[in-house]
């Protein structure tokens, strides 16, 4: 195997990408997962370069802008024995590519999807992003930003998303103790992930956050996992009300968990009942320039 050469990081100092790139290391580490078997998906912006700077021999694809959660679905589609993990910006993800982010709530896709949530573009100098609240006027903008934001918590919610949680990128540890919580979910795991940019937002700052964040996990009548069909409502309703929470408190930690829902694989099987045998990845689809593939294996089992 090609030796891994290491690639100078080059983001800001002090940018909070750099706690989310060691998280997610060390979560794939703590795992045990053959680096060989994981991808990492990313679009365009500052947290476009995850896949060139983590570290490890794994697989990466830098795809377009707001295009890497559709980019992701037809890799884990193709191949389920891979383990898919999507970092997309907040401008990226849930801007241009937000229509791809809430219809991949729908399906329930077994991968993991965070997103670096710092509410500016920082690749481009600055703009307001969809997670910058209303009447914030960070220093590379000549007005307040007069948008309401986007709550990425909840509209994950309400997309389907079956694992919600939120991060903070200056605490590292708490961060990879999620990511491995999302990665080894059952279903289409989702990670808010607060990024502070120290280059352009000088208002959600390390300071800022450390006043107002506080953890799900200490609080022993929190229990975001939904265990039967009774209180999938209930732990449902309750996640959305803590996603409102912002301002003074920050909670952060997992808001909701359900692994109750069929994933979209096990929906595949229910017209294709050989899916898992035989998916597109272990075809060969091309030899001497003509296609190969073999669409009656992979109906075979409908026509019994």
């Amino acid at each position: 195997m090609q030796e891994h050469k290491p690639v100078f990081v080059d983001w800001c100092p002090g940018c909070g990408n750099f706690g989310i790139l060691r998280a997610e290391e060390m979560a794939i580490r703590e795992l045990g997962i053959d680096p060989k078997k994981v991808i990492v998906v990313s679009g365009i912006g500052c947290s476009g370069k995850i896949p060139h700077f983590i570290q490890l021999p794994i697989g990466g694809v830098h795809t377009l802008h707001g295009r890497s959660i559709a980019y992701a679905t037809g890799i884990k589609l193709s191949n389920p024995s891979l383990e898919v993990i999507v970092n997309i910006g907040d401008g990226d993800g849930l801007g241009i590519g937000m229509g791809h982010f809430v219809h991949a709530g729908r399906r329930n896709i077994d991968m993991t999807v965070i997103v670096h949530d710092n509410g500016v573009y920082g690749l481009t100098k600055g703009q307001a992003s969809p997670t910058l609240h209303r009447g914030l006027k960070t220093k590379s903008l000549p007005r307040p930003n007069i948008n309401d934001a986007v709550n990425p918590i909840s509209v994950a919610l309400s997309a389907g998303y079956t694992f919600v949680a939120r991060g903070y990128a200056y605490d590292v540890m708490h961060l990879k103790d999620l990511i491995v919580k999302a990665i080894k979910h059952k279903g289409l795991a989702f990670i808010d992930v607060l990024q502070p940019c120290p280059t352009y937002n000088d208002i959600n700052t390390k300071e800022w956050y450390d006043k107002r964040i506080y953890k799900l996990d200490n609080d022993p009548t929190w229990d975001p996992k939904v265990k039967s069909e009774t209180d999938q409502q209930t732990k449902f309703e309750r996640a959305m009300l803590k996603a409102l929470e912002w301002g003074d408190k920050i909670p952060i930690g997992v808001f909701y968990e359900n692994e109750l829902v069929p994933t979209f694989e096990e929906r595949i099987m229910q017209n294709i009942p050989n899916y898992l045998d035989y998916y597109p990845a272990k075809q060969e689809i091309e030899k001497n320039g003509e296609s190969t593939t073999k669409i009656d294996e992979l109906i075979k089992a409908k026509r019994v």
